[in-house]
């Protein structure tokens, strides 16, 4: 299974980004789909997941900002970014857990797209 995340850029603080996450290869099912995000200097975190009955998780700092959605025909999800603020500058991964079409599981990450917020 490979991943395709885009959507990343420069956003000024306070506007919006959407991120994108194509999932494609021999696959089953999608169970769960995250983003998680790595700023300079510091630990990659969970930002948020969706699951496939739809439940949601979110980092606290972004609750109310961020959505994350999954179009399960496309294979793909999305995460929504409004009210950028400069700390969430970083490069964003999205994961895919999932199972290939001979039932074994699958635990992949995308290569990474970088967000950059200007203040």
């Amino acid at each position: 299974v490979q991943l395709q995340a885009s959507g990343g850029g420069l956003v000024q603080a306070g506007g919006t980004l959407r991120l994108s996450c194509a999932a494609s290869g021999p696959i089953l099912g999608i169970v769960n789909e995250a983003w998680h995000r790595q700023p300079p200097g510091k630990q990659r975190e969970l930002v948020a997941m969706v699951a496939n009955d739809g439940s949601t998780n979110y980092l606290d700092s972004v609750k109310g900002r961020f959505t994350i959605s999954r179009d399960n025909a496309k294979n793909t999800n999305y995460l929504q970014m409004n009210n950028v603020n400069p700390e969430d500058a970083a490069t964003y991964y999205c994961n895919v857990i999932g199972r290939y079409y001979n039932g074994r599981p699958f635990d992949t990450w995308g290569q990474g797209t970088q967000v950059t917020v200007s203040s």
